[in-house]
């Protein structure tokens, strides 16, 4: 396994190198975010070890910047914030797993492990398919029976997550949560304003829709 380390502290650094090649694995440094990021794009990891508090870039910046150039290689973030709200920014940030400090070297060399044999285990799915309904999430790009349809950031979010749950219905607090990453008062219309627009795109001009209202509850896309 080919893990990149990255962290400012070059003590905590040297130590967790040294330590993943007595366990038998590769592993690399970076001493700042930037540098971290250019290692990262460059070279084929299995696992990345960032800290969130890095100069240059911050660990949360390194990995928004990896996941919107496609990379999916799984990142296990190491950070002193352990509060809640803190791991929760970490894992929506686009990091796999989240780790406080201090910690043991078992626990974390066991969670690198179990996100390197996720990783190999299948390839995560990038293309989200609903009847003739297309969505690609590294180019960004949507299409309906072979027409391109052209949306805004926040309604892309949207559809990709209602894409991801296909089948199932997703209420407004869920969406709230991953398409807005904040919280509010679930009555409130945004959503439905949103999802309205995003019908328009997506429906209009379709003999068959696929967004549906489900009264009560939510909204869910299906043939």
């Amino acid at each position: 396994m080919r893990i990149l380390i990255i962290e400012d502290d070059r003590d905590a650094a040297a130590y967790l190198v040294k330590a993943f090649r007595e366990a038998g694995h590769v592993a690399d440094h970076a001493a700042d975010g930037e540098e971290g990021l250019a290692m990262a794009l460059d070279g084929p990891y299995d696992v990345l070890v960032v800290d969130r508090m890095l100069p240059k870039r911050d660990g949360l910046s390194v990995i928004g910047e990896l996941r919107a150039s496609g990379r999916e290689a799984p990142v296990l973030i190491l950070s002193a914030l352990g509060q809640v709200d803190d791991r929760v920014k970490g894992l929506r940030a686009g990091g796999d797993d989240y780790l406080p400090k201090p910690y043991s070297f078992s626990e974390l060399l066991a969670r690198v492990e179990v996100l390197s044999r996720r990783r190999t285990s299948g390839a995560p799915e990038t293309v989200y398919r609903v009847a003739d309904l297309e969505l690609d999430r590294l180019s960004h790009r949507v299409s309906r029976n072979g027409s391109e349809i052209v949306l805004q950031p926040r309604e892309f979010r949207l559809l990709e997550y209602l894409m991801k749950n296909a089948g199932q219905v997703v209420t407004r607090t869920m969406l709230l949560e991953h398409v807005w990453d904040y919280h509010f008062d679930p009555q409130t219309n945004v959503i439905d304003v949103h999802v309205s627009r995003l019908r328009s795109k997506i429906d209009r001009g379709f003999e068959r829709p696929l967004i549906h209202t489900v009264r009560g509850a939510g909204y869910t896309v299906r043939a």
